[in-house]
């Protein structure tokens, strides 16, 4: 075999089953050789990571492909859309890092899908029911048994055309009536048991106000806009599966439809389903995430627990971490539990290329370098970040009293302690060694100041510096840092998999999912970052300053730790 052979095969097995269909379509020349997707969400809430996987899906597969990938608001639902929302999710897809070719709305079909409904009733192939949506659920029969004709299934036309008029007015009673498709009473899939084509709803809709009184159920739209915009990708998640003999039979309507109306339009949208994602500890479900909100449970979809893509924005993941997680999980036709360790494993490995490395102290407890001269202070060199030397250095100043982590002191430590101990060398970071010379307690016994000399001969860069230590210690000077507030996240929920849980939601919420720390430090040149800037706190883990933040107030997020501390408490 050639070696151009064996790459060859190597790119097919790294294709998702996705690309290897529209690869095949390509091959067959459907669709004139065109690739053209949508993502279409409906402006109903936020996105979340979930969304964030079928975006990379969607407008990965058209620029694979040289195609295009158009953004469509599926708007069909007035009493729960807002133009908030779509604002969030422009917002979301552009720092996610992807360029729409155009942007569209359900709401444009409005009129071409009423035209279109119009003509299925003239053909027979639709019918006004005046039933109760409990009585028409419970005509449907189940999955083993046929359903039931609903008693207005044969009405004539003519009464038809004049009661979906009258759907379309002020006057109209919400649920009185409803607009069905003529399909297939006793077809196994329930989907196909005379589904819902229209409804009544007079909550103002965002863009079209109090134009339209009647409005298309999702599947009688979602397909008849990916024809309309001459989609030849339709590509969703699992749950869709049951839905696409439906998609593919309207599509059949309107391309006969078409035929008649002389639109000329060669081509057929394919639907094309994949694995949804999920993630431990927490929920993805539209209408939880919206009880979080509503209920005031956090503080906003961009709170930094939430799997909102603004939210983990605000946390401080980056863009390219959340396209790399995703792109390692893959694409699959099987549902499946994400830990959530494998994503924050993906945002450490970005952050820890792109990061400012920096120091902050967040239970601060004094250190006094005794033999340092009062009132003296030196300009230490720090490293911005040691991954990449175009980031460049900036000074901390060095003093006499030093703030340091509580936890990296112990008056009386073990053998295999090698952070701060009385008789015992320690380094501080881009300064000098330190041999610790004993502490001072309260009345309580709790530890108020630690004594320390140091050497005048081992500061960073000098020869004395060169003798091995096992311990270095970051610090920041007391007169030369600013006082921070730092939010530590856990997980938003205490089970692995809440959605699974048959408890109330709410009751599985983790109490010590957010830690205030309002006594931190940070050095001095932390306070010209701002929001969406990637810090290292050194030993610590990676943090950004929050959208609080301010330079009288600073507020700091922690992203993720160093390690992988949870897996090991939860072993």
């Amino acid at each position: 075999m050639t070696e151009k052979k064996i790459e060859e095969n190597e790119e097919k097995k790294s294709l998702s089953f996705v690309e290897q269909m529209v690869e095949a379509d390509l091959a067959e020349g459907k669709n004139g050789g065109r690739i053209q997707t949508r993502f279409p969400p409906e402006p109903n809430g936020y996105i979340h990571i979930g969304h964030a996987k079928a975006i990379c899906m969607d407008f990965g597969v058209a620029e694979r492909y040289g195609g295009v990938c158009n953004l469509r608001f599926d708007d069909t639902n007035p009493s729960k859309e807002d133009t908030e929302y779509v604002d969030s999710i422009l917002n979301d897809i552009q720092w996610l890092g992807f360029k729409w070719g155009n942007v569209y709305y359900a709401s444009d079909y409005f009129q071409q899908l009423w035209d279109f409904a119009v003509w299925m009733i003239k053909k027979g192939m639709a019918y006004i029911d005046e039933q109760t949506s409990e009585q028409i659920a419970e005509q449907k029969g189940t999955p083993t048994t046929p359903g039931q004709a609903s008693p207005y299934r044969d009405r004539p036309v003519e009464e038809n055309l004049a009661l979906f008029e009258k759907m379309n007015t002020a006057e109209a009673v919400e649920g009185s009536m409803v607009l069905r498709a003529k399909l297939d009473m006793a077809n196994p899939n329930m989907h196909f048991r005379d589904p819902v084509m229209y409804r009544i709803i007079h909550t103002p809709h965002h863009r079209t106000g109090t134009k339209w009184h009647a409005y298309p159920m999702y599947d009688f739209a979602h397909g008849q806009s990916d024809y309309f915009e001459g989609v030849t990708h339709s590509i969703c998640t699992l749950e869709f599966v049951p839905h696409r003999p439906l998609y593919d039979k309207f599509i059949d309507f309107l391309k006969e439809y078409d035929s008649e109306a002389k639109l000329g339009a060669d081509y057929r949208p394919r639907q094309i389903e994949f694995n949804r994602l999920n993630l431990t500890y927490t929920v993805m479900s539209k209408r939880k995430l919206h009880t979080l909100v509503d209920e005031k449970l956090v503080s906003g979809w961009d709170d930094p627990r939430m799997p909102t893509v603004c939210g983990m924005r605000r946390r401080g993941y980056s863009a390219q971490s959340i396209r790399q997680f995703i792109n390692s999980i893959g694409y699959t036709k099987f549902d499946a539990l994400n830990d959530y360790a494998l994503l924050e494993a993906a945002v450490r490995d970005d952050l820890n290329k792109r990061s400012l490395r920096v120091s902050a102290v967040l239970n601060p407890v004094k250190l006094v370098i005794t033999n340092y001269p009062e009132g003296q202070t030196e300009e230490m060199e720090a490293i911005n970040n040691p991954e990449n030397e175009a980031d460049g250095k900036h000074t901390i100043t060095f003093s006499r009293n030093l703030w340091i982590e509580r936890d990296d002191f112990m008056e009386d430590a073990p053998k295999k302690f090698f952070r701060m101990t009385p008789g015992k060398e320690v380094r501080l970071k881009n300064a000098y060694i330190v041999t610790c010379t004993g502490c001072k307690k309260d009345d309580e016994g709790n530890i108020i100041e630690i004594y320390a000399e140091y050497d005048p001969l081992s500061k960073s860069g000098m020869e004395g510096a060169n003798r091995k230590v096992k311990g270095t210690l970051h610090w920041v000077s007391c007169d030369h840092c600013h006082k921070a507030e730092v939010r530590l996240y856990d997980r938003l929920f205490t089970v692995e998999n809440p959605a699974a849980d048959e408890r109330d939601f709410r009751e599985l919420l983790n109490p010590e999912s957010l830690t205030v720390l309002d006594n931190c430090y940070v050095e001095d040149f932390v306070t010209t970052c701002k929001p969406g800037d990637f810090l290292q706190f050194q030993r610590i883990g990676y943090f950004t300053p929050d959208l609080d933040s301010t330079p009288e107030r600073l507020v700091f997020n922690k992203t993720v730790g160093l390690k992988d501390t949870w897996a090991k408490i939860n072993k």
